[in-house]
């Protein structure tokens, strides 16, 4: 950017080396000067070294008092001395040449006064802002100097108002004293306290009037406005007086103006530039310490938007500290900014004593209230960690208030202080801090380690209220919870944040989901394991993996049992039991290579439970041997593991389930008759062996007796005995008489005593599935409440995966005449393991199909409804109701199909039908011989007769009338159907060759298109040729330099005499254009006109424009048109073909040019040359371009209304 860069470095010659700007500070001081003396000769001189100047001034003030040595001898030396940094000697120096100077002209003082002024804003930069801990009580700080500077500068006023230097120096003296102005307080990010704004106005007009007084040319004036600009938070206008400065003066390099421009890019947060601005100045004064430190900053902030463990953040950070940083600490070791940065530094590396002394030299020594705040933050977390939490609170709070405090100030100190209230139990505090920082931050730069925080403590309140005995409502928090972390986790997809992913969100986010939403919580589980597994290093992956499924899975014993075990319930839950059968086995091999890394380590506990998950597992795949296996082990290693030996227990109960499981279960029952585990086992065996016979009395039910012995005794809260006593109530209410009013009374006591229990155990657990079941069931049974009970079931399905759920919500949907929905629920439980030939599922869909015949009248149904009859009855041909089923459908469909209009039905539909009725007749006379027939015998009987007297005749009728009709209208339904069937086909050609014919014009579109683009490409390419070999041609090696340069193009003669007109004085000009660009820039304007060419009109728009100067032009240009109207014209004529080629948007196009007189166009440029004119775009150009009760499997209710009606 400096002059030198432009020398003549290229010729390679050793007289034109560039030298880098140097600074031009104290650049008129001479090494000596002689001081003259009194004596015996006139010209007698004392000789000083300003190179070597003694420490003490004292005599060197003496000599030039009783020599009585001018104003410039004075302030030669006092500038030496500033030169060599001794400010306070340069101070002495200037004070005692003023007081020698009070006999002299006041205005000869004036200088030394206003240098004095200078050395007194100096030492207030290097002065500490606060007195050092322990200083001496006359430590002078930067206001002190200030107060010194302001009396100077108003005793210099005084003498000369207008002298120049001293609208400077009042400038810079209002720089200083805005910056240590307190930070305001009010919120937004760029409010500016108003005592601050003022005196930074007020410094621009002082720095506006030193640069007016040296008409412009004073640039440390257009710097001091630049730095009042940026503390005004003008960033924009202060880059522009930052580059007008250096633009004027490139070669300043101190003060350097480059380190302004890159401050001001950094807040207009272009970093890149800013780095390329501070780099220059670093290759001009790789001395400069600011420029070191910013740079160091620059990578510091690079750094922290790349993962902490990835080698790009190692590059970066080591590169900030060691190559910029630290080189700047070394030029000035007490830069505010460069121990700020250190400071922090050291803090990571926990070497506090650094931290400490750093930090407060970045507090005593800056002007900048940012870079204090820095460092109290700093010394507020070095005492954080030593656990001085009362010192660190007080030093968080400093941080805060220096960048302002209450709603603004620092958001880590903020953060930082809700941590300590966490770490003091005050919860409350720390909850109300977190929440002012979120609501206070800006909706795209969200505080998310607060969310974090805020979203753990609520979840913590969740947590502690789950385990404890007093069940609060905690609805609120976990909904708060649940918002926060789920912000946060949201947040890590957005790559512009660049936030890592944190397992312990995942995992409290995971608990939180648990209960309500398990399916959210698993999906949390799985993206920490694959947190976990990015996490282990390339070296530790096996090779020997087949693909990628088998390498998690031989990773995964790197990863945490717990959860791995975790995932594994959750996917038992969800019924995939092999997947969480792989995730038990991968925890337990992860439990080994713990206790191989540490022998130390009980891992006991943690491999019992996944054990037994395991097994578990197992038994839902049907691998009943491996559970066996796996409880036995555990069983042997603990005897007292009882929910092993539960396991065994029950799975010998059902494989021998007459001698040697009853004994297991009752021995094991008589050794832990205290366990509520075996005693609910036992009661269920109870149950199953005193199903088939039980009494007519409940209260004697062995069963009941059971489980009130638990209740009374062990557990008055024991859920599955209050759950199994409200079924047992149930049951038996179910089978009690309904004939009389006393009866009906005792039934729905009965079903109210069942509702007691489960209301009760209801009230244990208000989430417990298999009682709100049981409630449902009795308002079905009881009270006929469907729709009360329909949303119970609904919600019970989402818990509990057994077929009996999907056969009770069927029953509803069909009384509530819903046949659509009672199908699909029973399909649904007849998809379920082990129930696909449930006969009593089977009738129940065959109930529920005859029953969406008659309500819609559809033949189809009833046949649907026959088929799952004799499906039901092909599952148990014993059972006589199901034959029962079968011919009461069969009965139906005849009672069905005579209603229907011959229109409707056919012959073969009513012999079908009839032959139904023969075998129905044939099944009800051998019910009724049976000994336990479904119905009475006499009612069976009489609707056999009715079906063989009446109902035969009638159908045969019906059969003879039917085949009459068909008979009669044979030809005329051939017919019908014929024409139905042409018309069919009719439309089908016509659809697919409408297909075609798009398929076609598609594709024609699509190659008329290509070679449109093709023929644009070529004339591009020929035009470009053109202007090549013409440019080429146009050239000429000029005699006396040997460079090429445009051929001058030669006067045509007139004949007429004629002087040239305007227009090709104009013409020459743009001729001539491409070589001086700053000539083009300086011709006329040119008048433009619309012409219309006539070569085509295909496109909707063929005009161009030209030059009002074309009509001027010489045989050169008549030749370029020449040429160029032959490669248009064949484009044109190659474009145009046949009109019944072109596509609809040309028709229209053509229509367009018809009415349309001046438009202009560039769907295909053309080739003219560039001088004539331009080709604008057309934008209206179209372009062409998505445990449930038993079934009821009888259907003679069914067959009630048909009797009725």
């Amino acid at each position: 950017m400096s002059a030198s860069r432009n020398g003549h470095a290229a010729s390679g010659s050793n007289d034109h080396m560039i030298h880098a700007p140097i600074s031009k500070r104290f650049s008129d001081i001479p090494t000596a000067i002689d001081i003259p003396v009194q004596g015996d000769q006139e010209d007698e001189a004392v000789e000083i070294d300003l190179e070597d100047l003694v420490d003490d001034p004292t005599e060197l003030c003496t000599l030039f008092e009783n020599e009585r040595a001018a104003r410039t001898y004075w302030m030669t030396v006092s500038l030496a001395y500033a030169k060599q940094k001794k400010i306070d000697h340069a101070i002495e120096m200037l004070i005692r040449g003023g007081n020698a100077m009070q006999d002299n002209s006041p205005k000869e003082k004036l200088s030394i006064v206003t240098c004095l002024s200078w050395m007194y804003l100096w030492k207030s930069r290097e002065a500490p802002r606060v007195p050092p801990e322990g200083a001496q009580p006359d430590t002078k700080t930067k206001e002190h100097y200030l107060q010194l500077a302001t009396t100077t500068l108003n005793d210099a006023s005084r003498i000369s108002p207008t002298f120049p230097p001293l609208c400077l120096a009042r400038g810079v003296l209002l720089l200083l004293k805005a910056s240590l102005q307190p930070p305001s307080k009010a919120p937004g990010a760029g409010h500016i306290e108003q005592a601050k704004v003022n005196l930074l106005k007020d410094a621009i007009k002082h720095f506006d009037q030193a640069s007016k007084v040296s008409q412009g040319k004073n640039m440390m004036a257009l710097l001091g406005r630049a730095r009042a600009l940026f503390g005004l938070g003008n960033y924009k206008e202060s880059l522009e007086t930052y580059q007008i400065v250096l633009k004027r003066m490139p070669d300043l390099v101190d003060p350097d103006p480059r380190i302004g421009i890159g401050c001001c890019f950094w807040q207009l947060r272009h970093k890149e530039d800013a780095k390329m601005a501070w780099e220059r100045c670093l290759e001009i004064n790789p001395e400069s310490k600011a420029a070191n430190i910013l740079l160091g900053l620059y990578y510091l902030d690079s750094s922290g938007r790349v993962p902490t463990n990835s080698p790009e953040f190692t590059r970066l950070y080591k590169k900030a500290m060691t190559e910029y940083a630290q080189k700047s600490f070394k030029i000035d070791k007490d830069q505010p900014l460069t121990c700020a940065t250190f400071a922090g530094y050291f803090l990571s590396s926990k070497k506090f004593s650094h931290v400490d002394s750093l930090a407060n030299k970045a507090i005593q020594y800056t002007d900048v209230n940012a870079i204090a705040s820095d460092g109290w933050y700093l010394l507020a977390r070095k005492e954080h960690f030593s656990g001085n939490f009362e010192t660190a609170a007080d030093y968080y709070r400093r941080a805060d208030e220096a960048r302002g405090g209450l709603e603004k100030g620092y958001l880590p100190a903020k953060f930082a202080v809700a941590q300590l209230s966490v770490l003091n139990n005050d919860l409350g505090e720390a909850k109300l801090r977190l929440e002012k920082i979120i609501q206070s931050a800006n909706k795209n730069e969200r505080n998310y380690e607060a969310m974090i925080l805020l979203g753990t403590l609520y979840a913590e309140e969740v947590f502690t209220g789950q385990d404890s005995a007093a069940k609060e409502d905690k609805t609120a928090e976990m909904r708060k919870a649940i918002e926060y972390l789920e912000h946060v986790r949201t947040a890590w997809k957005d790559p512009k944040k660049n936030l890592n992913s944190d397992s312990a969100v995942l995992l409290n986010l995971a608990r939180l989901y648990e209960n309500d939403q398990p399916e959210k919580a698993l999906d949390c589980l799985l993206q920490v394991e694959q947190l976990e597994l990015d996490q282990i290093p390339a070296s530790e992956h096996p090779t020997d993996a087949e693909d990628e499924s088998a390498l998690r899975n031989a990773l995964r014993k790197n990863l945490p049992p717990q959860l791995l075990n975790n995932i594994g319930c959750f996917y038992s839950q969800f019924e995939k039991h092999e997947l969480a059968s792989q995730m038990f086995e991968a925890a337990l091999s992860s439990c080994m290579r713990i206790g191989e890394e540490d022998e130390d380590l009980d891992t006991d506990a943690l491999v019992t439970t996944i054990s037994f998950n395991l097994g578990r597992s197992y038994e839902s795949q049907g691998l009943t041997d491996q559970a066996v296996e796996v409880y036995e082990k555990l069983a042997a290693r603990h005897d007292d593991y009882t929910d092993a030996k539960v396991r065994l227990a029950y799975i010998k109960l059902l494989k021998n389930p007459i001698k040697e499981g009853p004994d297991v279960v009752t021995k094991l029952y008589e050794d832990n008759k205290t366990d509520l585990e075996v005693r609910a086992l036992y009661g269920w065996y109870l149950g199953r062996k005193s199903y088939r016979k039980k009494p007519s009395n409940v209260n004697e039910d062995q069963e009941l007796r059971h489980h009130k012995h638990t209740l009374q005794h062990f557990d008055k809260h024991d859920r599955y005995a209050l759950i199994a006593m409200g079924n047992l109530y149930l049951m038996a209410a179910r089978e009690m008489r309904r004939e009389t009013d006393e009866d009906k009374r005792k039934r729905s006591a009965g079903y109210t005593r069942a509702v007691e229990f489960f209301d009760k155990a209801l009230q244990l657990d208000p989430k417990n599935a298999h009682a709100a079941q049981g409630v449902a069931i009795a308002l079905v049974e009881d009270k006929k409440a469907y729709t009360t009970a329909l949303p119970i079931f609904l919600k019970v399905r989402e818990t509990i995966k057994d077929a009996n759920v999907y056969i009770n919500l069927g029953h509803i949907y069909a009384e509530l005449r819903q046949f659509s929905k009672a199908t699909e629920s029973y399909e649904t439980a007849l998809s379920k393991e082990g129930r696909a030939n449930d006969p009593s599922i089977l009738a129940c869909l065959g109930r529920a199909w005859l029953n969406k015949g008659r309500a819609e009248r559809n033949l189809d149904a009833y046949n649907t409804a026959l088929d799952f009859a004799k499906r039901a009855l092909e599952t148990s041909p014993d059972q006589v109701h199901f034959k029962f089923n079968v011919a009461f459908v069969q009965i139906q469909q005849v009672q069905h199909i005579m209603n229907v209009p011959e229109t409707q039905r056919t012959v073969a539909q009513l012999e079908e039908v009839f032959a139904g009725l023969e075998a129905a007749i044939s099944t009800l006379d051998e019910i009724a011989t049976n000994p336990q027939p479904p119905y009475p015998k006499a009612d069976l009987e009489q609707r056999a007769n009715m079906a063989r007297n009446t109902q035969r005749k009638q159908l045969s009728r019906q059969i003879e009338g039917q085949r009459e009709y068909e008979e009669k209208n044979k030809e005329k339904l051939a017919a019908a159907l014929e024409q139905r069937q042409a018309e069919l086909k009719r439309r089908e050609e016509q659809r697919q060759k409408a297909l075609e014919v798009e398929r076609e014009r598609q594709e024609k579109i699509r190659k008329e298109r290509e070679e449109i683009a093709a023929r644009d490409r070529e004339l591009a390419e020929h035009r470009a040729e053109e202007d090549r070999a013409r440019q080429e041609a146009d050239m000429t090696t000029d005699s006396e330099t040997g460079e090429k340069v445009k051929r001058k193009r030669k006067a045509k003669p007139r004949s007429t005499g004629e002087a040239k007109t305007k227009s090709r004085s104009r013409k020459k000009k743009a001729d001539t254009g491409d070589e001086d660009e700053s000539e083009e820039e300086r011709q006329p304007k040119k008048r433009r006109k619309l012409a219309s060419k006539k070569e085509s009109n295909k496109y909707k728009s063929a005009e161009i424009v030209v030059d009002s100067s074309d009509d001027d032009e010489d045989a050169l240009d008549n030749a370029e048109r020449a040429i160029e109207d032959h490669h248009s014209s064949d484009a044109d004529d190659a474009s145009a073909g046949n009109d019944e080629d072109r596509m609809d948007v040309d028709n229209a196009g053509d229509q367009d040019d018809e009415d349309e007189d001046e438009e202009v166009t560039t769907n295909r440029a053309q080739p003219k040359r560039a001088r004539r004119g331009r080709v604008l775009d057309d934008s209206d150009e179209d372009e062409e371009d998505d445990a449930g009760p038993a079934a009821d499997t009888s259907m003679a209710d069914a067959g009630d209304e048909d009797d009725e009606d």
